[in-house]
């Protein structure tokens, strides 16, 4: 992350170092809040932001479903995300949008406490390393499972359930490897630490569905329609960790990650141990669909 000029704090643009919030905010407490990740791309038409009302819309519904009150429209927070970059002069981007509970009544219940939005935009690079994009990481089996329909809201990105993310890519860190995959309370594949994730097996491409408890990831959806415009079969079914060790390659999606290779899981290799030529074509289909040079999907970019 390199730090910008502005964050957007409800309506004002105010210097990066003065983006505070109050030391009893509910959010900061008991993670009453929900945010997007969104990227950016230099594209053949200029700057430009990837899926940008999709993440708005994303970001309105989780709001919803945690029960907090946008005080911004789609539309609204549409222009904000262009107003910050062009203020920031940021073409390729990482953009931040986060509304939470701030101060109110101290205790668990957030009715009461103010709504805060906020929006920050700075440059970031690939989440897993350029190496890693390029040459495949490593992952391991996290002994965390993935928080469940039951407890919390996976479809929703809710600031409060990513704790359980955290603690499972620490791990994986802690034990040397790159990212955690996490299996759902019934031990099926959900997803990694905070990306979606794919399997392909004889040619047919896999991915969990939203029942195994995964964020519906907006990138992990582009990747299904790029593919299948390409050909391939791609299927949305429940996974069995064993799916993993026997494929013949695994990648992982998502905003900040785009389109990684996964190579190794649990110490075993994955197919020939290198990123395999499905997963390769992903990855490139992406990076141009991103950058403006597949006519097809400029319905996805929202140029400024």
């Amino acid at each position: 992350m390199e730090q910008a000029t502005y964050i957007w704090d409800d309506g004002e643009m105010v210097p990066w170092a003065d983006a505070t919030v109050h030391f009893l905010s509910h959010a900061l407490h008991y993670g009453t809040g929900v945010f997007e990740g969104i990227r950016s791309y230099e594209t053949v038409d200029g700057a430009a932001v990837f899926r940008l009302s999709d993440h708005m819309v994303r970001l309105e519904a989780s709001a919803r479903a945690y029960g907090i009150p946008l005080q911004y429209s789609v539309d609204d927070l549409n222009k904000t995300a262009i107003e910050l970059l062009r203020a920031n002069e940021l073409k390729g981007a990482y953009i931040r949008p986060l509304v939470f509970h701030e101060l109110g009544e101290f205790g668990l219940n957030p009715a009461g406490s103010r709504v805060k939005t906020m929006m920050a935009a700075f440059a970031l690079g690939s989440y897993l390393g350029d190496d890693g994009v390029a040459n495949g990481i490593r992952a391991k089996v996290s002994s965390w499972r993935r928080i469940s329909h039951e407890d919390f809201i996976p479809t929703a990105k809710g600031s409060g359930g990513y704790l359980n993310s955290s603690l499972a890519k620490s791990e994986a860190v802690r034990s040397g490897y790159d990212e955690a995959i996490m299996l759902n309370q019934s031990g099926s594949i959900s997803e990694g630490s905070g990306m979606n994730l794919f399997l392909v097996s004889d040619g047919i491409v896999y991915t969990p569905p939203v029942s195994a408890g995964i964020l519906k990831g907006i990138t992990r959806d582009s990747v299904i329609e790029i593919l299948r415009d390409s050909g391939y079969e791609v299927r949305e079914e429940e996974l069995a960790r064993g799916s993993m060790y026997v494929a013949d390659e695994m990648f992982l999606t998502g905003t900040a990650a785009e389109v990684t290779p996964v190579v190794e899981i649990d110490d075993r290799a994955i197919g020939s141990g290198s990123p395999g030529p499905i997963t390769t074509e992903a990855q490139t289909l992406f990076s141009k669909a991103v950058r403006g040079e597949l006519e097809e999907y400029g319905k996805w970019l929202e140029v400024f």
